[in-house]
This record gives C-alpha cells, structure tokens and sequence, in this order.
C-alpha cells in the first residue's frame, strides 16, 4: 500500500510540474485560443476599404481628389486650330529685275499652321469659354470632347483686353461645369489644373493657391490666380476647379524659362471671367466705360510734391484725351482722382475696373482733388475705343 501511494505522489508532482511549464510556455494549449487574432488587428487596419466612420469629411486629411476630377474632367475640352500666316518678303523680292522676272508670284507668301489649347464648357446647349489666344485669327477651329466626340466650333466672340473668348457647337445636352467662388478662395487651397498639355491629351495637375489678385501687364483687364500646379503649353482656356470640382479660373498664362511649367502659373478668376462670357453671349462683343484719362499710381514721392495727407489713396491724372468725356467735363493732368461713383480708387487697376464697369452714355459722378481741396466733377461716360489688332504678319 505504501508502495502504491508513493507512486502517485510522484505521478502527481510530474503531472503538476508539466502543467507549470506548459501554462509558463505555451497557455495558448490550455486555454484553446491561438495568436491569430493579433494578425487580424494588423490586416485590418491595412484594408484599401477605410470603415464607414475613416471615410474623409471637411476638416480631416484628403489623400485623393478623384472626386473632384471626374466631376470637372468631362466639361473641359480640347480644342484645335488653323490659320494661314502671311510671310514678309524680303527685301530684294522689292527690287525691279525680280519683279520683272517673277511677277507678283512671290508676294503673300502664306503657311497653314495649327495650334491646340482648351476650354471649358459653360452651357449645355454649346457654349465653351477659352482664352482669345487660342482661337485669335484662326480660320477653323475643331472642339474634341471628353466622351470621343468630334464637333466644329464657331467663334461667338472675344475680348483681347481680359484674353477671353466664347465658342459655340452645335450640340445639346453638355455637361456644363459648375461655377465656384473664386472671391472664397486663400492662399492655400487645393486646385487642379485640367487642359491639353503639349497636345498630349486630357491631364490633371494639382497644387495650391499661391496668390491673389496679381497682375502681370498682359492683359488691360487682369486680377489673376496663381497656383503652383503644373500648367503647360496647351493648357491655357482650360480649367482650374477647386477641391469639389467647381470652375475658379481660367488656365491663362505661366512664367518659365524654359517653355514648361515652373510652378508658377496664373488663372483668370470666374468672377471675370463670366462678366465677359454674359456680354458676349448676349451681344457678341464687349462693351466698357471710359472717360480718357492717362492715370499713375500715387507714390510716396508724388503725395508729398503734392502735399497729400500720409497714406491717400487715388491716382494721379497723368494725362487727359483731347475731345473725350474727362476733358470735356474739365479733368486737367495734376487732378487726384479719389472716387467713382462713390468708390474709392486705391490704385490704377482699381481705376480702371471702376470705370469699365460704368455704363456708356450714362452721366458718373467723380471726386477729385485739386491743389489740395475735394472737387466733384460730372461727365458723361464714353464707350472704350477697341484695341488696335496686333500684327499679325510673321517673319521667315
């Protein structure tokens, strides 16, 4: 009996010293449960699929703007254009022995040549806005949509002095892109760019807003966008649209040196961009006010010649056009032209929006300063001459 008894105790302790090291080594065969949940934590959270509560809303990180793309995408199009160039002569074609022996054969000598850019579809029965470079002086003028389709476009009008023009198709039901705020937008915001760079095909860039309200000298009438996303040759009338897809601006113009992008490329705002569309659609022209005054910008040189209080705003009337409505209404050049129409001018481009905004034949109400006291002058706003058509002629 004791015999017997001594062997379970033993069988006992090497029972309970074998529990002790499995529960130490391996309590996973004990309890029934393997490690593989901690692998399931590790492939969930590298589902392409986010959960229903990661989905991005307003205020949290954005990893992709496809959204915004295929909304715009398919209201920027392609367009292509032709045109005969007429070459100069050179000079000994003037002189009488090659007149005698070639005639006239070697006078208007003339090369087709084509272009691309794009544009943005703004109404669904045909209207598309680009920019007047693109289609200026062009004889045909092809529009290729984002579906595949095909159509010959023809020249509504166009407005050298803001780069705008309107083309209208014969096609219906289009999809019309959506207008944004461009008055919302910071410094900051995300943009694409959508065009036809290089001719390559329909291209989305994507960058920021690096400024407002810039103005080059290109244009009479300008208050750019400018963004660092990408905008190359081939770009220019097509699209710049916010994060949810909606038209800001026009693609116009880059600076490089090179030909390519650099990052820094400037946009039309919309807000112009329609009041010139409206006018043209409806009239086929534009039409702006003007008084004929040559103005400057106040600077702190010319405010203390002319005794003016530290930081007056205005412009000086630098120069008055004889016979038009400034000198008619007794504008003379040393006059500070502080208001129109009750607004104030801060600068020169001010001005000059403020004027153009008048309506022609109208009487507007200005108030200058002249040898240091208010004058309230009244005329009657004449209609902006057109500008002078560049030469078009090209050297071989």
């Amino acid at each position: 009996m004791r015999k017997i008894w001594l062997a379970f105790a033993q069988a006992t302790t090497v029972g309970l010293a074998i529990l002790l090291v499995v529960q130490t080594l391996r309590p996973d065969l004990l309890t029934g449960r393997g490690t593989g949940s901690v692998l399931t934590i590790t492939e969930s959270r590298g589902q392409t699929t986010p959960p229903k509560e990661e989905v991005p809303v307003a205020g949290r990180a954005v990893n992709s703007y496809s959204l915004a793309a295929r909304r715009a995408m398919p209201s920027v199009v392609n367009i292509s254009t032709s045109k005969e160039v007429k070459f100069r002569r050179r000079p000994f074609m003037d002189d009488p022995v090659f007149r005698r022996f070639f005639g006239d054969q070697l006078d208007g000598e003339t090369q087709r040549t084509s272009s691309l850019g794009s544009g943005v579809i703004v109404g669904s029965d045909g209207y598309i806005l680009t920019n007047h470079h693109v289609v200026e002086a062009a004889d045909e003028i092809e529009v290729a949509f984002n579906d595949g389709r095909q159509a010959k476009a023809k020249l509504v009008g166009g407005d050298p002095e803001s780069d705008l023009a309107v083309l209208k198709v014969d096609l219906k039901n289009l999809p019309a892109i959506t207008f944004g705020r461009p008055d919302q937008a910071t410094v900051g915001d995300v943009v694409l760019a959508i065009g036809n760079p290089f001719g390559v095909g329909q291209t989305v860039t994507q960058g920021i807003v690096s400024g407002l309200g810039r103005h080059l000298g290109s244009n009479t009438f300008e208050n750019f966008i400018q963004t660092d996303a990408a905008i190359n040759p081939g770009n220019s009338g097509g699209a710049l649209v916010d994060a949810n897809g909606n038209l800001i601006g026009v693609n116009t113009a880059i600076f490089s040196r090179s030909g390519g992008s650099m990052g820094i490329g400037f946009a039309i705002p919309v807000s112009l961009a329609r009041q010139v569309m409206d006018q043209i659609i409806a009239t086929g022209s534009v039409t702006r006010g003007w008084i004929g005054v040559e103005v400057q910008d106040i600077t702190p040189e010319l405010a203390e010649s002319f005794k003016l209080p530290e930081g007056s705003k205005g412009v000086l009337i630098a120069g008055v056009v004889r016979g038009g409505p400034a000198d008619r209404a007794g504008v003379k050049p040393g006059d500070i032209l502080v208001e129109v129409e009750g607004k104030p001018v801060p600068d020169s481009s001010a001005m000059l929006n403020l004027v153009a905004e008048a309506q022609p034949g109208k009487v507007a109400l200005l108030k200058i300063v002249r040898n240091s006291a208010a004058v309230a002058v009244k005329l009657t706003v004449g209609k902006r001459p057109k500008p002078r058509p560049r030469q078009r002629e090209e050297e071989e």
